[in-house]
């Protein structure tokens, strides 16, 4: 049967590609990186409230970037905490980048990392908490936020599926050393692909803008600092002196124009799918379906469809039923469930370690997610409502 609802309909609009038209029928029109990427970090830095936003290719780019930087500060390496529900770049940059994973369990109010098992697993060797915010839930507490600036360490926070969601009254991705969102197709707005790296550190802000063009000295807007370098390094070219083994990771012009059509509507946005999860959560049957989830200042991502008690059979049910009546789903909710089952992570971690980990493992087997995007009707949500609550009539 053909998908009637989709993870996500299409939120390049046609008034993002006729901006884009607009943009290719000037005269020698810039498409590499340029003054609407420069435009679109600013208006990304004044909508999120924060210094400094550097654009680039991905939200894994994004996570990767956030690493490196956090390498440059501890070249001795340590431990980051990560989350095990999370997309695979979360994890895969703090390899890469030559750290050690410590791994906590989910809070099933907000399928983030238990504060309180993060705050249990700091020690001296803890570099950094490497917070995923998923699927639009806040997963944050005053008390890991206090904690974490009281003994020093820094919090990363991947926003990449939250934007506009709330701490108290505050953006996520505001609280962090350094924040990383995603603009990829099926998120709150897209460029097609790419991402954003946002920090208040001015430090850290020249640093990304160097690493996202190859490690350049001349991409620092400091000029005291390319001065700096210029006078260190007299033998170079001061137009190619690579300060970082950084990479090529910036975005276009078109993308930058894509980002600054889609902003201007991601306030309502968000407040459509909000308004679209509380219609939901009301409707489905909360015997079945868990339904308590921590629903102050979310930014609502996905539909969250997770089994209240372990049902195999149920689960089965449920998912013929939702391919019978087209709706699209991901079983393992974000990032495909448990991050400790995947095979990039073998050899790392104990045999079985992933069992000790039971909040993240129901999710695995007995959590979903449907789409919830703005154009949603509200007549559309009842009636997957009413195919998940008559799940057990079969087909």
């Amino acid at each position: 049967m053909s998908i009637r609802f989709p993870l996500m309909r299409n939120n390049i609009l046609r008034e993002d590609l006729d901006a884009v038209i607009a943009h290719l029928q000037g005269d020698d029109p810039m498409l590499t990186h340029g003054a609407q990427v420069r435009a679109f970090e600013q208006e990304w830095s004044e909508w999120l409230g924060v210094r400094h936003s550097v654009f680039v290719n991905s939200g894994a780019s994004a996570n990767l970037l956030s690493m490196a930087v956090l390498r440059a500060r501890f070249p001795e390496g340590g431990e980051v905490i990560v989350p095990p529900l999370t997309w695979v770049s979360d994890i895969a940059s703090v390899l890469q980048h030559g750290f050690r994973p410590v791994f906590v369990d989910i809070d099933p109010a907000n399928l983030a990392m238990d504060a309180r098992q993060v705050v249990d697993k700091l020690n001296e060797h803890t570099r950094a908490v490497f917070l995923t915010h998923v699927q639009g839930f806040d997963g944050l507490t005053d008390a890991l936020i206090d904690t974490l600036r009281a003994r020093g360490v820094a919090l990363i926070e991947d926003v990449c599926e939250s934007h506009g969601a709330t701490h108290g009254g505050r953006k996520l991705g505001t609280f962090g050393w350094i924040s990383n969102f995603s603009f990829y197709y099926a998120h709150h707005m897209s460029t097609i692909e790419g991402g954003m790296v946002c920090t208040d550190d001015p430090q850290v802000f020249q640093q990304l803008r160097m690493l996202r063009s190859h490690g350049m000295v001349r991409e620092a807007t400091d000029a005291a600092l390319r001065d700096a370098y210029a006078r260190d390094h007299a033998d170079l070219n001061p137009d190619f002196i690579f300060a970082h083994a950084g990479y090529n990771m910036r975005n276009t012009e078109i993308g930058g124009i894509l980002g600054r059509s889609q902003l201007r509507r991601l306030d309502a946005n968000v407040r459509r799918r909000t308004q679209n999860l509380h219609r939901f959560l009301s409707r489905i049957d909360a015997r079945r379906y868990r339904t308590d989830f921590k629903l102050e200042g979310s930014s609502n991502y996905a539909f969250n469809v997770v089994l209240r008690e372990p049902d195999d059979a149920f689960a089965q049910r449920l998912m013929a039923r939702m391919r019978a009546h087209g709706i699209e789903f991901r079983r393992g909710s974000a990032g495909g469930g448990n991050q400790l089952r995947q095979p990039y992570l073998r050899g790392l971690l104990e045999e079985g370690s992933h069992l000790r980990f039971p909040e993240v493992e129901h999710i695995h087997f007995y959590g979903f997610y449907i789409g919830n995007f703005p154009d949603l009707r509200d007549e559309e949500i009842d009636r997957i409502c009413e195919v998940l609550n008559t799940a057990d009539q079969g087909a």
